[in-house]
């Protein structure tokens, strides 16, 4: 909803939501602060972003972040629902995402991900930064895309978090993209997808902006990858 359509919610509200901020309802921290589990006095639950304003750069990731998410909407976009703010404390109150963020599930011994839910979960980003590239008035880069700023749903559909560092692009600033795509050969399936989708990320991180794929092809070619993934593997 719009910024000025957001009900106001107090500090004491996010104590008592939190329960004194207590760490058996941390979920994780960051560079700027620490996000808590809450539960709002209607009974939704949320995650709430606590900036530790004694951090240099805090404030500014906090307006940045506001300024970012009050104005994009998109399914794989993590969704604010409103913020507090005074003057020694400011907090973000964001969609809860039940199923944790991308890192555990690729690196923790007790999470596991299948190479469709993998596929899967690269499309939504991909579409996330799409969407943040190519779909909204002011084009936005994230710079700071990695699998913890990654969020999963009930359903494990990704949802990219954690706007404190993004740059919204002027006039005169472009993307750089190139329209060039992979040629997929033959090999077992589960092979060639994970092969596919590594020279996809290596084209992604080239040393020069100039060679590197533009995110609209990317998203293109993980559809493909996909299909052919899913094509291989019921023996079409």
């Amino acid at each position: 909803m719009p910024l000025a359509t957001w009900r106001r919610i107090s500090h004491q509200e996010l104590i008592r939501a939190t329960e004194g901020f207590s760490v058996n309802n941390l979920l994780g921290e960051g560079s700027f602060g620490f996000v808590y589990k809450g539960t709002l006095l209607e009974g939704t639950i949320v995650a709430i972003k606590v900036l530790n304003l004694q951090v240099e750069g805090a404030f500014k990731s906090f307006h940045i972040e506001c300024e970012v998410l009050r104005n994009i909407r998109h399914r794989n976009l993590v969704k604010i629902i409103t913020a507090c703010c005074n003057m020694d404390f400011k907090a973000l109150v964001l969609e809860y995402m039940p199923n944790g963020n991308l890192d555990m599930w690729l690196y923790s011994k007790n999470h596991c991900l299948n190479m469709l839910q993998r596929l899967d979960i690269m499309i939504d980003v991909a579409t996330a930064v799409e969407y943040l590239h190519l779909g909204y008035a002011t084009p936005i880069v994230h710079c700071d895309l990695k699998p913890t700023n990654v969020l999963l749903d009930e359903d494990m559909v990704g949802h990219v978090a954690d706007f404190g560092i993004a740059k919204l692009l002027g006039d005169g600033i472009s993307l750089t993209q190139t329209m060039t795509l992979a040629t997929i050969g033959y090999m077992a399936p589960g092979e060639e997808c994970l092969l596919s989708t590594m020279g996809l990320a290596l084209r992604c991180c080239a040393d020069s902006p100039e060679q590197r794929i533009g995110i609209e092809n990317v998203l293109a070619t993980l559809n493909k990858i996909k299909l052919k993934f899913l094509k291989d593997i019921s023996g079409r």
